[in-house]
């Protein structure tokens, strides 16, 4: 048989998926895209089921007997036959589906994901790329430390990057107010010097660790401003924009990290969103906070 990958697309985003996969795309089913061939980075799958196989089944208890011959830890992801499938996964092992804290590593523990095509077909994939069922990383919040919910993209794109900024690293933080990420890069004890032409929320500007200035991002000069440990941009701009800021500051080689958002307006820019993935070293995904966003990171 043919090898065939099958991306799971953010909730909204099937469409984007579609068009990033190309003439790999076979079908689709919800939000499952079927694709021929290896996997490959597709930065609209929220999660990649990286083998799948296709296991004929007589009854619900013998779905469950090859599920659990195959591994322990299955999450659903339900496109049709929805009360079949959900008395299959009530038979199978609980998967703990607890808000991680933040500063916690990812789930480690093997996590496959299943659907039930007809009543007597199951596609079943072992092995997946996101750690998090369905590619949700859910945190436990806080509602009343930072200004707003932003704080959450970047919580989880660090959980998923497996590095924090360490105390005493410089963090750019452009485009910040009303602070979210500043707020999360100070609590870890990074030096943060944040850009915006508005202010930041009272409660950020005063912390000891955070320098505001009011401007544009696009103003620094990386030549200017000498070494720094990471660039973080959460800027509402076009992502062509972005990229222009980007290539600067990667020819002067001044900065070693760097995790920005892009922020579509209008149809989905994916010329500039494949020029970004194609940056040596880099990852450009869709978090499950994203909106019509995408979040590059080099690292």
């Amino acid at each position: 048989m043919q090898r065939f990958t099958v991306y799971l697309a953010a909730e909204g985003f099937v469409d984007e998926l579609v068009a990033e996969l190309g003439g790999r795309v076979t079908q689709v089913r919800d939000r499952l895209v079927f694709a021929q061939g290896e996997p490959v980075d597709a930065a609209w799958a929220q999660n990649v089921w990286l083998d799948p196989q296709y296991l004929p089944v007589a009854s619900i208890g013998d779905a469950v007997k090859k599920l659990k011959a195959v591994q322990r830890n299955w999450a659903l992801f339900s496109v049709d036959h929805h009360r079949r499938a959900a008395l299959i996964q009530e038979q199978l092992p609980r998967v703990s589906a607890r808000p991680l804290a933040f500063g916690d590593p990812a789930p480690t523990a093997p996590l496959g994901s299943w659907t039930l095509l007809e009543p007597g077909l199951v596609l079943a994939s072992a092995a997946c790329s996101s750690p998090f069922a369905h590619g949700g990383a859910r945190f436990v919040e806080d509602r009343e430390g930072p200004p707003s919910r932003a704080y959450l993209k970047l919580w989880e794109a660090l959980t998923l990057a497996g590095t924090l900024p360490r105390p005493g690293e410089l963090c750019l933080d452009l485009g910040s107010s009303p602070g979210g990420w500043s707020w999360v890069l100070a609590r870890l004890g990074a030096r943060v010097f944040s850009v915006d032409k508005a202010d930041l929320a009272p409660g950020v500007a005063a912390m000891a660790n955070v320098e505001h200035c009011r401007g544009s991002g696009f103003g620094l000069d990386p030549r200017h401003c000498g070494p720094v440990d990471w660039l973080f941009s959460d800027m509402a701009c076009y992502p062509d924009r972005l990229l222009q800021l980007v290539t600067r500051w990667l020819e002067q080689g001044e900065c070693r990290r760097f995790v920005c958002t892009l922020k579509f307006q209008g149809a989905t820019d994916h010329a500039t969103a494949r020029a970004f993935a194609a940056v040596e070293g880099s990852r450009l995904v869709h978090l499950h906070h994203n909106k019509h966003e995408l979040t590059w990171m080099k690292l």
